[in-house]
């Protein structure tokens, strides 16, 4: 398993975790956006960890592993029942920004 496919698979499972205590945790679904956004950021910065790349590609790798994450995440919420179904775009979207970030500030310059 590649390193991006690996911190992928963390995210998704750290997204999923924290989607389902939400489902019956108020406190923590209260934290669902900070909390899913932060998730992707590491999640970025897990995929390219070290890795020699140019910044377009550490942050198209870093965007990659915090949005399919956080897709699936919110998919998760939605089919619970707990965010609305638009949350799908906006929130793919928001978590793809933050780990965008975190691939940059992952890569080996």
């Amino acid at each position: 398993m590649n390193q991006l496919t690996r911190a992928t698979v963390i995210g998704t499972a750290a997204q999923v975790a924290m989607v389902v205590a939400g489902h019956f945790v108020p406190a923590v679904a209260e934290l669902f956006a900070i909390g899913g956004m932060g998730i992707s950021a590491v999640a970025g910065w897990a995929a390219m960890k070290g890795q020699p790349a140019s910044l377009g590609s550490a942050a198209g790798f870093g965007a990659l592993a915090g949005g399919v994450s956080a897709l699936i995440g919110i998919g998760v919420s939605v089919a619970l029942g707990d965010v609305p179904t638009s949350l799908l775009a906006v929130g793919t979207a928001g978590s793809a920004v933050t780990g965008l970030i975190g691939g940059v500030i992952g890569r080996r310059r």
